[in-house]
């Protein structure tokens, strides 16, 4: 059996800026003390939500050596490292590597692409060349590309290639995965409006956006699974369904950056060429926060 990395709900944590658009490291640090004093189970640092696209590969591997020194061994740190370019991939997990991440969160390949048989070859490529545990992240609606039950099983032959973080909304393909690969490979929810109905085919939890404002929930919405509270858990995904939602009003992490700020957490804007959302979305965001008690 290979090893699990984490049980529960990851945050898909978001990467501070100041006004000048730099990384605000002060913040980053505060926003991990608090998702740890709130029982979140993993940092993901640098992924989609942190805006690893827009950081520069000092920029990221400093954020991640910084998130290890302050996370401390407390919990799992997993870093985002995919890329579109396979030798890049490897020579940033082996950055990554060096600082002391306990796993890595390896993206689809995104524009240029590939096949379902490239899929195999891209990941394998990287786990040979790699010592820590590989998560994969399949999320087509960004990268266009879906990775199929079948190659799921081909890959997850890979030794360290331990689990992935699926984003594709399909929970048939979902059960043809889990059915294939069985302990071969973990699979994290990648959808916080689907943690429940994951875990109920075996995942071992949900890399969340919601965390970020909502640590506590994301984490109760998996503990009560796996705690076999399975009423519990569905009744608290139903309740924050809404906020899940409306955290996707715009182009991730666009609303869930506004949302902290709406909160007071102070995380900066995006960096283009995301931008901030419109006036009439703000506001139901908004909504959606203080009928939560958010704010």
């Amino acid at each position: 059996m290979k090893q699990t990395v984490f049980t529960g709900a990851g945050v898909a944590i978001v990467t501070p800026f100041t006004p000048d658009l730099k990384v605000n490291f002060d913040k980053l640090g505060e926003i991990l003390e608090d998702q740890i004093a709130n029982k979140t189970d993993a940092i993901v640092i640098c992924g989609t939500t942190g805006e690893g696209a827009t950081l520069s590969n000092e920029e990221h591997i400093e954020t991640v050596r910084y998130t290890v020194e302050v996370v401390n061994h407390r919990i799992p740190v997993i870093a985002g490292t995919g890329s579109n370019d396979t030798e890049y991939a490897v020579q940033l997990s082996n950055e990554c590597e060096k600082v002391g991440v306990d796993a890595l969160l390896s993206v689809t390949p995104y524009y240029n692409k590939t096949s379902q048989r490239g899929l195999v070859q891209h990941y394998n490529y990287i786990a040979d060349r790699v010592s820590a545990p590989i998560i994969l992240y399949n999320v087509p609606s960004r990268t266009g590309v879906n990775i199929k039950p079948e190659t799921y099983f081909e890959i997850s032959r890979h030794p360290r290639i331990v689990a992935t973080k699926e984003a594709n909304g399909d929970v048939a393909a979902l059960a043809q995965t889990r059915a294939l690969c069985g302990d071969a490979l973990d699979v994290y929810s990648g959808n916080d409006d689907e943690i429940t109905s994951f875990m109920s085919l075996g995942a071992k939890g949900v890399i969340s956006v919601l965390s970020n404002v909502a640590p506590r929930i994301a984490h109760d919405i998996a503990a009560k699974y796996l705690e076999g509270d399975y009423i519990g858990s569905r009744d608290l995904q139903l309740e924050y369904l809404d906020l899940c939602k409306d955290l996707f009003l715009d182009v991730n992490p666009i609303a869930v950056k506004e949302a902290m700020n709406l909160m007071g957490m102070e995380v900066g804007e995006c960096r283009l060429p995301l931008y901030k959302m419109t006036d009439e979305a703000r506001e139901k965001l908004k909504a959606t926060l203080a009928r939560h008690g958010l704010i």
